[in-house]
């Protein structure tokens, strides 16, 4: 008795998907640091939120801490894509450590503004979610207070920094992108005088991958978005596909996080990956749907993306 035939499934991969140039730059700095000084390398905090990324990099000698108290002063350090507040990098040059700063280049790009921001005289509204490491590590790049932290529209219209005529505002490079325009329009309209980046400051690979999603998820049943649940991006991805019109959407971390329970009846499954997550995560989910169903694939591109970060002098 033949078995009987599995159903159809219809996956639309949203492109583009997975990781950005800051990830592949960030990870690349911890394996080329790996073979040029050996295991092991000591790198503060998660390079990037993905645990089968991390993982892996430990597999290969990397060492993953909280503090830089943490690292012994003889072997290298590395510090997270999410960048650091300024006291770190003076704190490893005190202690004559060799660091490597892992910090994606449009995260720096905010930094630079928001230390110019606060020279010129302005006070600093940063626009993102408290105690993020992207959040924590921007607001280190001024004195305490001088910088005023805005998560939401409503705080937006409650902000009161010191003279309304000199106000700055840097955002999170993770965010939603129609929630940050939202509170920006707050507050442009509260501050007239306010000043912003000359190009916004939430990078293209978190626009270009909520585009896509606005893109797939209309005419999906679910969407599964693979991503760590501390990834601010992919967490953004969720909210986007429910937005526009799929309520079964969710985060899963990979094929084993998946309740087909709950997907039951579906005829066409959405997939994305957040910025921190490699495409083998998301063709094992592929390979798991096709243990259950007929699967076709799709995809539903948007853009594509050809940018490219530079690695440190020291590793090049």
């Amino acid at each position: 008795m033949s078995a009987a035939p599995l159903p159809p499934l219809t996956i639309a991969l949203a492109g583009p998907r997975g990781f950005c140039a800051g990830v592949d730059r960030a990870i690349q700095i911890v394996e080329r640091a790996l073979e040029k000084f050996g295991a092991p390398v000591y790198v503060r905090h998660e390079i990037v939120h993905n645990k089968f990324v991390v993982d892996a990099l430990r597999a290969k000698g990397a060492v993953f801490v909280e503090e830089l108290d943490d690292c012994p002063v003889d072997r290298p350090v590395v510090f997270s894509a999410h960048g650091v507040p300024k006291s770190v990098p003076e704190a490893a040059e005190v202690r004559q450590m060799l660091y490597l700063d892992a910090t994606c280049p449009l995260v720096s790009k905010v930094h630079v503004e928001a230390d110019r921001h606060f020279r010129d005289g302005q006070q600093v509204i940063l626009i993102g979610h408290a105690n993020h490491p992207e959040v924590i590590g921007t607001m280190g790049q001024v004195p305490d207070g001088a910088m005023l932290l805005v998560e939401t529209a409503a705080q937006a219209e409650m902000v009161q920094p010191a003279d309304p005529a000199k106000v700055a505002y840097v955002t999170q490079t993770t965010l939603s992108v129609d929630d940050t325009a939202g509170i920006i329009a707050v507050l442009k309209r509260r501050f007239p005088a306010i000043h912003g980046p000359a190009k916004e400051d939430i990078c293209y690979a978190t626009t270009n991958r909520q585009l896509a999603v606005k893109e797939m998820a209309p005419g999906c049943d679910a969407v599964l978005v693979i991503g760590a649940p501390n990834s601010s991006n992919s967490k953004r991805l969720v909210e986007v596909a429910h937005r526009s019109g799929c309520d079964r959407a969710v985060l899963v971390q990979r094929a084993s996080d998946i309740d087909w329970d709950a997907l039951s009846g579906i005829r066409r499954l959405g997939i994305t990956a957040g910025a921190s997550a490699p495409e083998v995560l998301v063709e094992e989910v592929i390979e798991a749907a096709r243990a259950r169903y007929t699967v076709t694939l799709e995809l539903v591109t948007v853009t594509e993306e050809r940018m490219a970060f530079k690695l440190p002098k020291t590793l090049a």
